[in-house]
């Protein structure tokens, strides 16, 4: 490639230092040349760290959005906001890395998808996951048929007492949810891909505020302030889709239980199952009797070699480049993202009402 592309980043706050910015700097394939911040020192801090020389910062994403100079945008802000920066960048003709979930609610997320079409730019949305290697491998075998018909699937997204306290994870307004939609958008987006069942028909929904008011109860990240926990700790989801197939979602940041992780699937399928509980497990039957397989995903047995590869996150950066470069397909289609919106504010409405919520 003769020339980089020129990256603007708006949020430099948690998830652009820990995952994109290092990502994208790996790629070898893009100069981040303007980072904006509603706090200035962490716009500084990103552009001394990640950016050009001559790198600009400012407090105003308008300013990155239409500047004629830069080629894509990357929006890691709050959840309120990826709407309408996104919509935004789109319509200054920018191609578009918006992290997840992609919107508070369905209407915007429908608005980007319709914004991308009209500005014929590419817009993906950061459910790195899908290119880790148990993923990856699982999305192979049904694709190529080994799992058959798969038409029950749990999507994982448990934690024990992992509450984020940083930024503006426990403010409803900010962020539109708690870990339904900060992580459960992680599994199901998984849950998904793997079935490529993308025509929701109904949700029901579970929502709790349990065991919020105790901020000392061996939190990872330290106790939280119970008054600034307006999100729920815990949702639940029963999905069905058009064709009878059937999701049961399940999120928590705070949840007795013993069996927990995140971006996690487990799928049923007529010929076969899977699930990423221990790495990879494949089970099924054979000649009248019954096997489970897991594949070995790395390159174990030599000392001096463990194998290599790119990270998801270096991953998820090259195909969102590609797709501008070469025209390469996305992996992570916003059409897709818009769907798990879609399904998440659905179980918020429905644990709201208590009634069953129809698409």
């Amino acid at each position: 490639m003769s020339k980089l592309l020129k990256a603007g980043i708006i949020g430099c706050g948690g998830i652009a230092n820990q995952k994109h910015m290092p990502a994208i700097q790996k790629t070898g394939m893009v100069e981040m040349v303007s980072f904006c911040d509603i706090k200035p020192e962490r716009a500084t801090e990103a552009a001394e760290k990640y950016g050009i020389s001559n790198a600009t910062t400012s407090t105003d994403y308008k300013a990155l959005v239409n500047d004629p100079a830069i080629d894509i945008i990357y929006v890691l802000t709050p959840n309120k906001s990826h709407s309408v920066i996104t919509i935004a960048a789109l319509e200054a003709g920018k191609h578009v890395m918006c992290e997840k979930p992609m919107a508070k609610t369905s209407a915007e997320a429908r608005a980007m998808v319709a914004a991308a079409k009209k500005a014929d730019k590419v817009l993906t949305i950061g459910y790195q996951n899908r290119f880790k290697p148990e993923a990856a491998y699982i999305k192979k075998c049904a694709n190529r048929g080994d799992l058959g018909d798969i038409y029950f699937a749990k999507a994982h997204a448990l934690r024990r007492r992992a509450v984020p306290t940083w930024g503006v994870f426990l403010d409803e307004e900010e962020q539109g949810g708690g870990p339904l939609i900060d992580i459960g958008t992680h599994a199901l987006d998984l849950a998904l891909w793997f079935m490529n069942k993308y025509k929701p028909k109904s949700v029901m929904g579970s929502v709790f505020h349990k065991l919020n008011e105790n901020g000392d109860c061996g939190n990872v990240f330290g106790p939280w302030n119970p008054k600034e926990f307006t999100v729920e700790d815990a949702a639940f989801g029963y999905i069905t889709m058009e064709d009878g197939s059937t999701i049961i979602l399940e999120s928590s940041w705070a949840l007795n239980t013993l069996q927990y992780g995140e971006a996690k699937a487990t799928i049923c399928g007529t010929k076969g199952g899977a699930d990423m509980w221990d790495g990879v497990r494949i089970n099924g039957d054979d000649f009248g009797k019954l096997y489970e397989k897991k594949p070995a995903l790395g390159a174990d047995g030599v000392d001096f070699f463990m194998g290599g590869g790119n990270s998801a996150e270096v991953e998820e950066q090259l195909s969102f480049l590609n797709a501008i470069i070469k025209g390469e397909p996305l992996t992570v289609l916003p059409e897709e993202a818009c769907i798990v919106t879609e399904i998440l504010e659905a179980i918020y409405e429905s644990a709201k009402t208590g009634k069953l919520v129809t698409f």
